[in-house]
């Protein structure tokens, strides 16, 4: 009985490249001033000088700033898109993208125009009890109004969007990934990588990947929004920004990602399939206490569950804490490097859930919260067997291997020679001086049905160079003797019981024209057979 390994015990075998990156990030962009009754009222009437605040006073600026979102889309030559309900917004951009050459050169690549709900401040009448006259309030409500996106390409950050509402106090959204930006960095610095869809597949230089991965700081963001406000329309005049009236950065979303990309794509997809099987356990509370290291108690909010989700056949595993969902997935499975890449991402939509204040300045303490959760998840995750070895010792036996320059055709597991080999191999485990050729012909010629002399020593020489190279037997120093290995012990004594024991009685129960029996494995088949007649009828196919 094997006992259980952590997953990141199993990993380290299998692990060609480890990449922890902030992946897309959703910030909110405001003026702090103007986020509440009192302070609007104070801009029109303190700032500006009006003698009471009003929604007519804001009319004006709306009108002001649509109109320069107009005239620097004439200007720039860049489309102006009217996004239709429910149309990806990123699948627009991924569009206009293809369309330019690699890499994108800096700027804006389009503006898109969508209606969606927005916070804003607007004016209610209310009525003076004692006289009876009316007079505006101000008030906070919600209201569908106009957004503006502007996707551009930046020369640092790559692709990104920047959102702006209409409607006072003009609140927007900025949108970048880590990724994209790290890839940029890299090919500044002429560091040969090979991307994945959203990721890094391989990098000539680790160690200056993951350096480059951690000098995405809150100061270089905030840098890279302030670059680019001066060259968008604003809705505040240069006397408002002296005034103090200016946007700051609040985070909205996080995502932090930890990326491992495997040996093979074959082992991805056997991992994370015993992973899904062994940890659905991992949502109770006490298992998401010590993924997140936060106490769990019956105050806490939020359902305790692990979900599987597929989205087409692609599988992912998620826990949840608070407002924080946590989750695992392989990477990639639509592209050449199917598979490759095991993705840990925490997507935290409220900093607060950690006690951590939403301004862009901690982003520091909440990387290293969102890093230390997609740590501790390998950590507390459990596997009872590692079936990529298994996978290895198939692809190593069973397929032609190349050892030293020599090279060795696979032994294949039903092929009749293959099996009377492992036979004799158990037989010659014994033997403490090992066995020659000869001594192999003896006990292999009656396994294949034929005399000892109706094997040739070249076939039998052929044979055993199959074996040494795939690593079952070893030669002994300055002699023509052979003794069996561990591992071509255990592969011979599974193989033949597997085919004598499983697959033999197993296909003769279940093929069509073998005679009726009523086995389990028989009904069973039978109710499939029949349930796919059944289904393809209904669909009027062909069987």
């Amino acid at each position: 009985m094997s006992l259980p390994r952590t997953v990141a015990d199993v990993l380290r075998e299998h692990v060609t490249l480890e990449v922890e990156c902030i992946d897309r990030m959703y910030l909110n962009a405001y003026v702090p001033g103007l986020q509440y009754e009192s302070g609007v009222a104070g801009f029109f009437r303190h700032h500006r000088g009006h003698p009471f605040a009003s929604s007519a006073l804001m009319e004006p600026i709306s009108k002001g700033f649509v109109a320069a979102i107009h005239a620097f889309v004439q200007a720039q030559g860049v489309p102006l898109i009217t996004f239709a309900k429910g149309q990806r917004k990123d699948d627009v951009m991924a569009a206009h993208l293809a369309r330019l050459p690699a890499p994108a050169p800096e700027g804006i690549v389009f503006v898109g125009r969508a209606q969606e709900k927005a916070r804003v401040i607007r004016t209610e009448k209310r009525q003076n009890p004692t006289t009876g006259q009316t007079y505006p309030w101000l008030v906070r409500s919600t209201a569908p109004v106009n957004h503006f996106y502007f996707y551009g390409v930046d020369g640092d950050f790559g692709p990104f969007f920047l959102k702006f509402g209409t409607y006072f106090p003009y609140n927007a959204k900025l949108c970048l990934n880590g990724h994209e930006y790290v890839k940029r960095q890299l090919a500044q610095r002429g560091i040969a990588f090979e991307a994945l869809d959203n990721g890094i597949l391989s990098c000539a230089e680790p160690r200056r990947l993951q350096a480059l991965c951690d000098g995405l700081s809150a100061d270089k963001i905030d840098a890279f929004f302030r670059k680019w406000l001066p060259r968008l329309p604003h809705p505040f005049t240069r006397a408002d920004r002296r005034a103090g009236y200016r946007y700051e950065l609040s985070i909205l979303q996080a995502e932090f990602s930890l990326t491992q990309v495997l040996d093979r794509p074959l082992s991805g997809r056997l991992l994370f399939e015993d992973l899904i099987r062994e940890n659905l356990d991992l949502g109770r509370p006490d298992r998401v206490q010590l993924i997140f290291d936060r106490r769990v108690t019956r105050q806490t909010p939020g359902r305790f569950r692990t979900r599987v989700l597929t989205e087409g056949v692609v599988p992912s595993l998620h826990v949840s804490y608070k407002h924080s969902d946590l989750k695992q997935y392989l990477k990639g499975l639509r592209f050449a490097a199917a598979g490759r890449a095991l993705r840990n991402e925490l997507t935290v939509n409220d900093t607060r859930d950690f006690e951590i204040g939403r301004g862009l300045r901690n982003l520091a303490a909440l990387r290293q919260v969102g890093f230390q959760a997609t740590r501790r998840l390998l950590d507390v995750q459990r596997l009872s067997c590692d079936a990529t070895i298994g996978d290895v010792t198939v692809e190593h036996v069973h397929r032609p291997v190349t050892v030293a320059g020599q090279r060795a055709p696979g032994l294949r597991f039903l092929d009749p020679r293959v099996l009377a080999l492992f036979l004799a191999l158990v037989v010659f485990r014994l033997l403490p001086q090992g066995f020659s050729a000869r001594e192999l012909r003896q006990h292999m010629a009656p396994l294949l049905g034929k005399a000892p002399g109706d094997l040739s020593l070249g076939q039998l020489t052929y044979d055993l160079r199959r074996l040494r190279l795939h690593g079952l037997i070893e030669r002994l120093p300055k002699r023509h003797r052979y003794r069996v290995t561990d591992a071509g012990l255990r592969v011979a004594l599974f193989i033949p019981r597997l085919w004598a024991r499983t697959l033999r009685p197993g296909l003769a129960t279940v093929m069509p024209d073998t005679a009726l029996n009523d086995s389990t494995l028989r009904r069973a088949f039978e109710r499939l057979e029949h349930a796919m007649d059944d289904w393809c009828a209904e669909a009027k196919l062909a069987a």
